[in-house]
This record gives structure tokens, C-alpha cells and sequence, in this order.
């Protein structure tokens, strides 16, 4: 299904893409879209208004497809950035929570989020040193943490 300009999802249309994928789901129901997304979370795109349930299990398989729901729960962005730290870039206003577990998952996704709290920026720095280099105003606290673990700044 690639060619040399990319996926078939690049190529066609989304609506068409979606006409396809439904079409099946009503010939085959095993292949339903909300069933599929347990398996390719990104399919949850085509979905209009999926359920917390499936955003869960979209987010689950891929934590980037959280780019693809509008207002998601603060559970579902969790289990986003727990799965892959740098979907926090597609969450807009992360709670300190959310924020919290994305640099815990993955330090350096702290360049995703926007004037982070000394907290969150200590727990960057406190998993991974080198995280500071992407925070633009460490406290002096942060930079003396990361001075500690042996960080040159």
C-alpha cells in the first residue's frame, strides 16, 4: 500500500477514505472502524464522536492519535502521553497532571509545553538531565538540579 509519495492515506481523499472504511465496517462488521481502532488508533480520525472508550483505545494503541480528537478528558490524555510522552504536543492547555506524566514518560517533551511550572520542569530534569536544554527559562533551582547530575550549563 506505499508508493514513493507516501501512505494510501496521504493519497486519497479523507472523506473517500472514510466512505471505504465504512463501507467495509457494514459488509464485514468485524471490521467495523470503532472496532478497528483497538488495532490502528489513528483510524479514530474517520469516527464522528467516538466514545471515551474508543478514544481510550485509540490512545492506547497510538498516543498520537490524540491529535485527531477534539476536547479529549484529562484520562484520555493521560493514557496519551503514559503511551508516548510526545503527544502532549497535540493537547492544548495540559493540566499540570497531564504535563506531569508526559516528562515523567519522555523528559525532552517538555518542549511542548508552554511556560511549564518549576515542578514539571524538575521532574524533567530529574529523570532526564538533559531535558534542560529545552526548557527557555529553567528556575535556578532546575539549573542547579541539573548542575548536580552532572549537566553543563
Amino acid at each position: 500500500m506505499h508508493d514513493q509519495k507516501g501512505t494510501i492515506f496521504k493519497i486519497m481523499e479523507k472523506t473517500q477514505l472514510k466512505n471505504i472504511l465504512t463501507k467495509i465496517g457494514e459488509t464485514n462488521p468485524k471490521y467495523d472502524l470503532e472496532k478497528q481502532v483497538y488495532n490502528v488508533g489513528v483510524l479514530i480520525q474517520f469516527i464522528d464522536n467516538p466514545s471515551e472508550e474508543v478514544q481510550l483505545a485509540a490512545v492506547e494503541q497510538n498516543g498520537l492519535s490524540i491529535k485527531y480528537i477534539q476536547n479529549p478528558s484529562e484520562r484520555v490524555q493521560l493514557v496519551a502521553v503514559e503511551e508516548w510522552g510526545f503527544s502532549i504536543r497535540h493537547i492544548q492547555n495540559p493540566s499540570e497532571r497531564v504535563q506531569l506524566a508526559a516528562v515523567k514518560k519522555l523528559g525532552s517533551s517538555i518542549r511542548f509545553i508552554e511556560n511549564p511550572s518549576e515542578e514539571v520542569q524538575l521532574a524533567a530534569v530529574e529523570r532526564y538531565p538533559t531535558s534542560i536544554q529545552h526548557i527557555q527559562n529553567p528556575t535556578d533551582k532546575v539549573k542547579q538540579l541539573a548542575r548536580s547530575k552532572g549537566v553543563k550549563i
